[in-house]
């Protein structure tokens, strides 16, 4: 049986509640509330050293571009930036190539997941091929394995058809996952409408786009009983309505990207193609609502939306360049500076958006340290400042906006299973 003891760290479990000096320990992959004198002999010992200990990190939406997209991305070296950043578990998207609409793609990612160095939980289509046309065979999906459905990176435009989807997904008890998007209004649109799309000359994606799909899911969750979590919320608006429909009972969910929290349109003003996002970069008082319905518990989580492109992919003219960014290795650090140091959120808040509150979303078995939990855990230092440098990362893509910038707050360990997996230069063979 292997074993761990992490000692001399700062333990925050926000599910147990604990927040304090102590050691973790871990037997056969799993947590345990103490070690034996003879156990402690044998076991691996890692020395905190006073930095933080807490569940390994939770992203309910990364987009690994496998099958089909590997130049970009694949699940074994997106795992590898997932374990970079101190995340242990991570649910993908079906927007691959084929998408994920078939059982025998489900059975395929299965397959790559046992080379991968964290947990990957896949997604299922919608609908067939991600066309918005007919439903996809979300009861063969869900028993090949999915944790959802969604046709992330584009939205069911049939009001109707996304009604029947949500129907099954209850029958199926799978949770519908939603990029809030109507089309019609977003026609050649490259970034938010504004003040700062008409001085630079690009076609605006106005808020309510999102809005009015928000507002369709929550009526529609109403309607069924479906559960239906909006991905990447942006807007002001579609927060408060959130805000409204979980006073009403209403079962919705909702989740932030760190890029949301840090940034707004006014840093596009350079024609970055690195600051291009789908939801775009919104003004200052959306990002100001983003963190209010944090704080309040409006939103559920913190999600990273990791989106890899190759450089020659996004080193186009901005109109032609694919919206997304890569994310896992420096949400933390993003989410530190914005939360804790700029906004006064306790610690323990934010490393529960990352963990328990992300993992409950989907009831993934992950986001805590009592005893029998899995043996996930991420050590990271909160003041160690550093140089991210996005092309000597793991993921296959560096499109970040935070590539050469200085970050406060680095992982120095990841382990999943009671494995060491990153030890905060190299990722386990």
């Amino acid at each position: 049986m292997s074993l761990l003891w992490i000692t001399h760290g700062r333990i925050i479990d926000p599910a147990s509640r604990r927040d304090g000096p102590g050691d973790v320990y871990i037997a056969g992959g799993r947590i345990v509330p103490s070690l034996s004198a003879a156990q402690k002999k044998r076991a691996k010992k890692i020395d905190a050293g006073g930095r933080i200990v807490c569940p390994g990190l939770v992203d309910l939406h990364v987009h690994f571009r496998d099958p089909g997209q590997t130049h970009k991305e694949t699940i074994v070296t997106g795992a590898q930036a997932a374990a970079a950043g101190g995340f242990t578990s991570v649910v993908c998207m079906p927007n691959t190539s084929p998408p994920a609409d078939t059982v025998g793609t489900i059975e395929y990612i299965h397959h790559a997941v046992t080379n991968a160095v964290v947990r990957v939980y896949p997604t299922g289509c919608i609908t067939v091929g991600m066309k918005g046309e007919q439903l996809a065979p979300h009861g063969s999906l869900k028993r090949a394995g999915v944790v959802a459905i969604t046709d992330d990176g584009r939205c069911v435009q049939n009001n109707e058809l996304m009604h029947r989807a949500a129907e099954y997904a209850r029958m199926f008890d799978l949770p519908v996952l939603d990029h809030c998007q109507d089309e019609s209004m977003t026609q050649a649109a490259v970034m938010n409408e504004g003040v700062v799309s008409t001085r630079l000359g690009l076609r605006g994606w106005p808020h309510a786009a999102e809005d009015l799909i928000v507002s369709r899911n929550i009526i529609i969750s109403a309607y069924s009983g479906a559960h239906i979590h909006l991905q990447h919320l942006s807007s002001a608006r579609s927060i408060e309505l959130v805000r409204r429909a979980k006073k009403d009972g209403i079962r919705v969910t909702a989740e932030a990207t760190p890029h949301h929290l840090a940034l707004t349109d006014e840093a596009l003003g350079t024609y970055d193609p690195n600051y291009k996002m789908n939801p775009p970069l919104r003004t200052e008082a959306d990002r100001r609502a983003i963190i209010a319905g944090l704080r309040d518990g409006t939103l559920d989580c913190i999600a990273t939306d990791h989106a890899p492109h190759t450089d020659y992919e996004k080193d186009r003219e901005f109109d032609q360049a694919p919206s997304g960014i890569i994310g896992l290795e420096t949400a933390l650090p993003v989410v530190l500076a914005v939360l804790v140091r700029e906004n006064k959120f306790k610690l323990p808040h934010v490393i529960d958006l990352l963990t328990r509150r992300a993992a409950n979303v989907l009831r993934l078995p992950a986001g805590t340290l009592v005893p029998d939990a899995a043996g996930d855990v991420c050590i990271f230092d909160p003041t160690v400042t550093w140089t991210y440098d996005a092309k000597a990362g793991f993921s296959k893509s560096s499109n970040s906006p935070w590539h050469g910038r200085e970050l406060t707050g680095r992982v120095c360990t990841t382990i999943v299973g009671g494995r060491v997996v990153f030890d905060g230069q190299r990722i386990a063979s």
